[in-house]
């Protein structure tokens, strides 16, 4: 404990001795890479399958890197507890940097595709060693300043993202969108290197055993669970032979997760995580959290094509008027939650969330454009006051051994949601087109993106699916609000620093 008490002191005055600008702006240049990346390459698909080929398979360039991402938070942040959080910020950098030079030198789609990998592997690195380290910087009345940053940073970059790449693949070529990351994580790499002074540990105290095969089951078991759900129901049938064996394979390796957990001396997953609370109560309302974002993400561009009739740039604006609102009211939670603590601010905007999702299907038919706009601005305003003060409360309930764990954890979760997220609402969507189209014509659906083609009945039924979507993301926000209110702990048992 000494060791740890001696680790946060050290790290909060190297940050006060001048360090902490340069730090910062290396984990805002890591966070605007990790944000770009899982949103540039979209607008840049028909040139990268026109160059390479491979149509059947390029939604891995998607899948794979969000599998890597998922895979390795709780990996990462298990090891940024035991080892640092500079050598695993550095790590995930490198690999990041060759992952995306990897990509620009492609020669098919399986290279690309494994070359995402790559690049995913170092994205899990960078996401929740950013987030641990923030909170490592700065004490709890200031947490909530370095958040609102980074989320600022995360919310333009996913909106300016689509843009690049839109217009390096259009005037220069698609094998830009991964080299510009090169000199931006150049800088990041050597402003950490230079600046990012951690102090030793725990004095002459042998330092913990790597729970390596720990880390290779976690890692196995989530690729095997999330591959099944990432292609059940796109790449073949959910109870067909591959999914029936991925389904069978993934409950074997969690098994084994769980045995191998229980003899380990210092587990990668380790159960406090979930015997607390507080932890557990935040890994599962962000894990709906994940799971509620793909029905505006993944469903209301289409929605804003074929029913509403809008070119391809305005139907992103619909989407992107979130990222307006969500960092300015996160910047704001921290004076709803030093009245009313983290617990009843996260109610108050997972509960306002879920009447927002709610309106979404009493929207007139077709309606115009800036009706849903209206609603995902306030349902960013609504999600800001929910998820920012779970992770920094969360965060403020542990110390500097545990934080990284605690971190990746609710990352881990929210991510995972996600995934599962895609699964459910897939099914859904596509339950209700089948339904209203009788025989599920996907061509009528197709044409009905190109609103000079569209028939009525499959406009219809588009919007119909969306509004179950929606329907079902109100549900999980439901849940999330139900977990918080009968789960955690009406104050947090923050820690004094």
């Amino acid at each position: 404990m000494d060791g740890t008490r001696d680790a946060v002191r050290g790290t909060v005055e190297a940050a006060g001795s001048g360090r902490r600008g340069p730090v910062v702006a290396a984990l805002m240049l890591a966070m605007a890479l990790a944000a770009l990346d899982s949103t540039i390459v979209s607008t840049a698909v028909p040139q990268i399958v026109g160059d390479l080929g491979g149509f059947s398979v390029f939604s891995w360039l998607f899948s794979g890197y969000l599998l890597a991402v998922t895979v390795t938070l709780p990996v990462y942040g298990k090891l940024s507890d035991t080892f640092g959080r500079k050598p695993v910020l550095v790590v995930g950098a490198v690999l990041f940097l060759l992952g995306s030079l990897l990509c620009a030198v492609a020669w098919n789609m399986a290279a690309l595709i494994a070359f995402r990998v790559v690049q995913g592997l170092g994205g899990g690195a960078l996401q929740g060693t950013v987030q641990t380290l923030a909170a490592d910087l700065y004490p709890l009345k200031e947490r909530p300043r370095i958040q609102a940053r980074l989320s600022t940073v995360w919310a333009l970059s996913a909106v300016a993202g689509p843009g690049i790449g839109g217009v390096l693949a259009s005037y220069a070529d698609w094998r830009w969108i991964f080299l510009v990351n090169l000199p931006v994580g150049t800088v990041a790499l050597w402003l950490i290197v230079r600046h990012l002074h951690e102090p030793r540990r725990g004095g002459d105290a042998p330092r913990a055993r790597v729970d390596w095969a720990g880390a290779l089951a976690v890692f196995a078991c989530g690729g095997v669970l999330l591959t099944a759900l990432v292609q059940g129901g796109v790449a073949w049938p959910w109870l067909s032979a591959p999914s029936l064996a991925l389904f069978g394979t993934g409950s074997a390796l969690l098994a084994a997760v769980v045995v191998i957990e229980r003899r380990a001396a210092d587990p990668i997953m380790p159960g406090w995580v979930w015997r607390r609370p507080t932890i557990a109560a935040v890994n599962l309302a962000l894990g709906a959290l994940g799971l509620l974002m793909v029905a505006p993400t993944v469903f209301l561009p289409t929605y804003a094509q074929s029913v509403l009739g809008l070119a391809p740039v305005a139907a992103g604006f619909v989407l992107s008027v979130w990222t307006l609102s969500w960092p300015v009211s996160a910047a704001l939670s921290q004076h709803v939650y030093r009245r009313i603590g983290f617990r009843d601010t996260a109610l108050l905007g997972i509960g306002t969330a879920s009447l927002i999702l709610s309106a979404f299907p009493f929207l007139p038919y077709p309606g115009a454009a800036w009706q849903p706009a209206l609603l995902m601005l306030l349902l960013g305003a609504a999600l800001g006051l929910f998820q920012l003060p779970l992770i920094v409360g969360v965060q403020s309930t542990v110390g500097w051994a545990e934080r990284g764990t605690a971190t990746a954890s609710v990352l881990f979760c929210r991510q995972t949601g996600q995934t599962v997220g895609a699964a459910v609402f897939g099914a859904i969507a596509n339950g209700v087109l089948a339904a209203r189209l009788g025989s599920g014509d996907l061509d009528s659906v197709t044409r009905a993106l190109d609103p000079g083609t569209a028939s009525e009945s499959a406009r219809h039924a588009i919007a119909d699916a969306v509004d179950a979507v929606y329907l079902g993301a109100a549900g999980a926000a439901a849940v999330a609000f139900l977990v918080l209110l009968t789960l955690a702990p009406r104050r947090f048992p923050v820690l004094a620093e």
